[in-house]
């Protein structure tokens, strides 16, 4: 299981160690474009990865859901750390925990 779809992993981790706020989703998928408009809508910059659609690309996702131990998208990572999903996320919003 350590080496499947290692490629994404990899590049996720990296990104989420690189850049402040990181969010990684799919295509079509409503809480996915629902924390993207949320953060986009504080003026918050991150970093959006998209891997697949609801019918391509879910081997590497579930990869994703391993590696996270996070089983939905979006996975969105606040300084390196994995905060949840788009409910997660409106919660920091509604607590004024979300970085400026």
């Amino acid at each position: 299981m350590g080496k499947l779809h290692r490629d994404i992993v990899e590049h996720v981790a990296t990104t989420v160690a690189r850049d402040k706020v990181v969010v990684v989703g799919m295509a079509q998928n409503g809480f996915v474009r629902r924390a993207r408009k949320l953060l986009e809508a504080e003026g918050i910059k991150f970093t959006y990865l998209e891997y697949g659609s609801y019918f391509s690309m879910w081997q590497q996702r579930l990869a994703l859901k391993l590696w996270a131990g996070f089983p939905t998208f979006p996975m969105v990572f606040i300084d390196g750390t994995l905060i949840g999903g788009f409910t997660d996320l409106e919660a920091l919003k509604q607590q004024g925990k979300l970085p400026k």
